[in-house]
């Protein structure tokens, strides 16, 4: 990134202010937002600002910017110097901007600046008679068709150093010049013309109106109706058939549940216990069954004439 600075104070203004007009369409923009963010529109504003000046700005009309913003001047500062689209410098009447990223370098870009030097001069000057003016910049996104210019708000493409001069010195002297390709290129089409879609009557119409199409795509749909509908019908008609058997199935389920098997069976059933589970107070315990209780336990004979009893 290229540090960029304001221009010198010798060919800065003295002060700024929006024409009428301009002032108008300031206080439009400032009117999209609510209350308190009106800084919102300062990219806007800017840009305004450096349409009215020439096509650069100055230190006067970032201030200017700013209190009709109610910012800092340095907020609105940090805002121009950091965009590229905003010009710190003065330019010519044309200012041309020379994409020198590796597709137009590839294609000849710097042929391109050195024609530049030659008919404007240095880089961020502008000439003698203040027409021209030219920086080169990073890609303008017309890679298809390079090398390309954009000069003001228009693009240039396909040049060569010869058409290249040619057009500058069009420009300079108020001759109408050809914006887009400089070798009859259509859009991004290949050199020569495309290449596919040669065959008119894929794009005229004759392929669609042939036959009386709209009576043919109205029998399509009459068709497809017709086919919907005789299905659903089908569906209906097989959904009825089935509902008598259903409720047949239905009634011998409820017959055979009511026959006096099935209801002994249920009442055998119902009757048996259920065996005990293991918490049950009545299920008894390996203990009660293997050890004897105190109580229980068998008492030794007694001996004859009240000795102790013998062991």
């Amino acid at each position: 990134m290229s540090v960029r600075r304001l221009a010198p104070d010798h060919v800065q203004p003295a002060s700024f202010a929006f024409d009428a007009a301009n002032e108008n369409w300031a206080d439009q923009q400032i009117a999209k937002y609510p209350p308190g963010r009106q800084a919102s529109a300062v990219i806007p504003l800017l840009w305004k600002a450096q349409e009215q000046h020439h096509g650069w700005v100055p230190r006067a009309a970032i201030e200017a910017v700013a209190r009709k913003l109610d910012m800092a001047p340095m907020r609105v500062m940090e805002i121009a110097t950091f965009y590229t689209m905003f010009n710190l410098q003065p330019v010519g009447e044309h200012f041309v901007q020379l994409c020198g990223t590796t597709p137009c370098a590839l294609r000849g870009a710097e042929a391109l600046k050195k024609v530049c030097e030659d008919v404007i001069g240095p880089q961020s000057t502008v000439s003698a008679d203040g027409k021209l003016s030219w920086l080169e910049v990073e890609c303008l996104g017309a890679c298809c068709n390079a090398p390309m210019a954009q000069i003001n708000f228009d693009y240039y493409e396909d040049l060569t150093p010869a058409n290249f001069k040619t057009l500058l010195e069009d420009l300079r002297h108020g001759r109408p010049v050809k914006t887009g390709s400089q070798i009859g290129r259509s859009c991004s089409e290949p050199e020569g013309g495309g290449e596919t879609l040669k065959d008119p009557a894929l794009y005229d119409g004759t392929v669609i109106g042939a036959g009386d199409w709209q009576a043919r795509v109205t029998e399509q749909r009459k068709a497809a109706a017709e086919a919907a509908a005789a299905k659903a019908a089908a569906e209906a008609a097989a959904k009825q058939a089935e509902a008598p058997k259903a409720e047949a199935a239905k009634a011998e389920t409820a017959k055979a549940d009511a026959t006096p098997a099935a209801a002994a069976k249920q009442a055998t059933d119902t009757a048996t216990p259920g065996r005990p589970k293991p918490s049950d107070p009545g299920q008894p315990t390996g203990a009660a069954q293997d050890t004897p209780s105190a109580a229980g336990k068998p008492q030794a004979p007694a001996a004859p004439g009240g000795d102790k009893p013998v062991k």
